[in-house]
């Protein structure tokens, strides 16, 4: 059961937007920061390329020495192993791609396009399958646009693979930025 004092402890959403509102000049400087940078990707797609794939070889390198790290919880030799050898792939896979981020970056896009394939079709097929549900076309106009950007990556591949993630990273930026300084005016105005 719950009593009265213990409610006073918990923050409420009224309370937690107050405190957002004292740091909204943070927050809409943290959207033009982002801002920036996706504007700097934009200018230096190659680069913003490499710097995606260097951090998802980072990522690799942290999960394969988690995996191993992991492997010596179990309890079973055989899983040891497998668990110790799929740590070591990743392993050696994140300094591969340190080795040569451009390679990297081409297997990467190849599975972007892949990835963008196969989401557009499976929402299409979600979308005609919805019958008479509301939102359907919207489904299905989404779906017809992620078909279409993962036909476009896989028909310049391996061409585009020197910009695509460095294109996709300047656009993510660049929306997240300005949904950062949207909330910032947001909360400024609020109050």
């Amino acid at each position: 059961m719950s009593t009265a004092s213990d409610t006073s402890h918990q923050p409420s959403l009224g309370s937690g937007i107050t405190a957002l509102h004292a740091k909204w000049g943070w927050i809409v400087a943290l959207g033009v920061v982002y801002l920036i940078a996706g504007f700097v990707a934009l200018g230096s797609m190659v680069m913003a390329t490499v710097a995606s794939v260097l951090v998802v070889g980072v990522m690799m390198i942290v999960a394969g020495v988690t995996e191993v790290v992991g492997a010596f919880q179990m309890k079973s030799w055989g899983k040891f192993l497998i668990w110790a050898l799929l740590g070591v792939l990743y392993i050696v896979a994140g300094f591969l791609t340190f080795e040569n981020p451009l390679f990297a970056a081409a297997l990467l896009t190849l599975f972007l396009g892949a990835s963008l394939l196969a989401s557009g079709a499976v929402r299409l097929f979600l979308a005609f399958s919805m019958k008479r549900e509301s939102p359907w076309v919207w489904v299905a106009l989404s779906a017809v646009i992620t078909l279409l950007l993962g036909l476009l990556i896989l028909a310049r591949w391996p061409v585009n693979s020197v910009y695509i993630l460095g294109l996709f990273l300047g656009i993510d930026l660049i929306m997240a930025g300005a949904g950062w300084i949207s909330v910032g005016l947001g909360l400024k105005a609020r109050h």
